[in-house]
């Protein structure tokens, strides 16, 4: 399939390399796509305003519904965010890999 070692690490360098732009796109996307999101904001201030209703009105059952509700979306946004992060350091990873393939062919100083 590969006459060389040379031409085996050409195509190395090059998959690493794009699998490391394709992973740090959808990174980006999806760290962007979670910090522009208003659902999840305007739920949160909805369940605030109906926790606040409940305490005033002694509905314990409201106000414990509530709060799970908004742990959960708290949950929700830190787990869409640790997976962005990770996402970055795994494309941050196959690019440098990618880079020093290349470095050892001389593509780059």
């Amino acid at each position: 399939m590969f006459s060389n070692a040379y031409n085996f690490q050409i195509v190395m360098a090059s998959v690493l390399f794009g699998l490391g732009l394709i992973v740090m796109i959808i990174s980006i996307v999806i760290l962007t796509r979670q910090a522009f999101r208003k659902d999840i904001q305007t739920i949160a201030n909805q369940t605030t305003q109906l926790a606040e209703k409940g305490i005033a009105e002694n509905l314990s059952g409201l106000v414990g519904n509530a709060s799970s509700l908004i742990n959960a979306l708290h949950e929700l946004a830190k787990t869409n965010t640790g997976i962005g992060v990770f996402l970055v350091f795994l494309g941050v990873i196959l690019l440098t890999t990618a880079y020093f393939i290349s470095r050892n062919l001389g593509f780059t100083p």
